[in-house]
């Protein structure tokens, strides 16, 4: 096969895909509203179970849910009908996906989640299956083919499963009015997280700090700044801030200053520089140090005196 028609590979999987994700938008109805209120009502988990390409699908409609304010979790069917079926209780919502939506491991579940007293939200491509017919609500992803060319790996159907899952994380998301600070909490070692959780006393540097007397020469502050590897020079009296110098005013008065043996700080520093105090969040740091376009901010109290250094790269 020649390179070239590679690409034409790719367009004809992504037709496929934007002409099943059409026909799932028009054909959405008010079984999936009622999905949505299933979820939204419930005040247990939403537990997720499918097997194969279906459970593999089902793992990551569970985490976008938890990782967006549902609770939830993954059950494997085959382990369900051995003793882990003991994880559900009567609150909770169960999404069972199968195309055909006659897996036998999945139909197999049903009986004791129907004693259980379960909502059950069924993905399948087959409204008159077994499992759309005893769920609570089924949301319809059938497709006419797969991508695959031989119309048998899960190709478009995983895909548009997926974004019936996706769909159900952002209505219910939205609907709680799920917002940054509630993503931050269950994203703590993401940048965003981070962001809005920490504080700039979190991550200031504290230590060693590239500090200058107002008095000191330039060649100083090559040192200095050399030494501590931040980008500027802070210059202080007692501790007190004077103002900062940084490698951008050093290159800039290189090139219009031969003779620097007579340049003091004072003479080159910026004075009332951008400041931060180490109780603000590093999303303020950083929003001040991007709209600045600077890479770090001397971090003062109050009264104006020197606690630290914020840096982003």
């Amino acid at each position: 096969m020649k390179q070239t028609s590679y690409k034409n590979i790719l367009k004809d999987l992504c037709s496929s895909y934007k002409d099943a994700i059409d026909r799932f938008v028009h054909n959405s109805n008010i079984e999936f509203d009622k999905a949505v209120e299933l979820i939204l009502n419930s005040k247990g988990h939403v537990v997720v179970s499918g097997i194969g390409k279906s459970g593999h699908v089902g793992r990551k409609i569970s985490a976008t849910l938890a990782s967006t304010g549902t609770p939830s979790l993954f059950l494997h069917p085959a382990e369900a009908i051995h003793g882990d079926l003991g994880m559900i209780k009567s609150e909770d919502v169960i999404i069972l996906i199968s195309y055909s939506g006659e897996t036998e491991e999945v139909l197999k579940l049903l009986p004791s989640l129907k004693k259980i007293g379960n909502n059950i939200i069924s993905l399948t491509g087959k409204k008159d299956s077994s499992l759309a017919n005893f769920a609570t609500a089924n949301i319809d992803v059938s497709i006419d083919r797969e991508a695959c060319p031989l119309n048998l790996a899960p190709t478009t159907s995983a895909m548009l499963t997926m974004t019936a899952g996706d769909a159900l994380s952002v209505s219910v998301m939205n609907a709680r009015g799920f917002a940054e600070e509630d993503f931050a909490l269950t994203h703590p070692g993401g940048s965003l997280g981070k962001g809005l959780t920490q504080t700039v006393a979190d991550n200031m540097i504290s230590t060693k700090l590239p500090l200058m007397n107002n008095d000191q020469f330039i060649s100083d502050a090559i040192i200095v700044m050399t030494e501590s590897k931040l980008g500027l020079a802070i210059i202080h009296k007692n501790n007190y801030l004077q103002g900062i110098i940084t490698d951008g005013d050093l290159r800039r008065l290189l090139l219009e200053n031969q003779n620097l043996s007579s340049v003091k700080a004072e003479n080159i520093m910026t004075t009332n520089p951008l400041t931060i105090t180490k109780d603000k969040l590093m999303i303020d740091a950083k929003n001040k140090m991007l709209e600045a376009k600077v890479q770090a901010l001397v971090v003062t109290d109050e009264n104006n005196y020197i606690q630290g250094v914020i840096q982003i790269y």
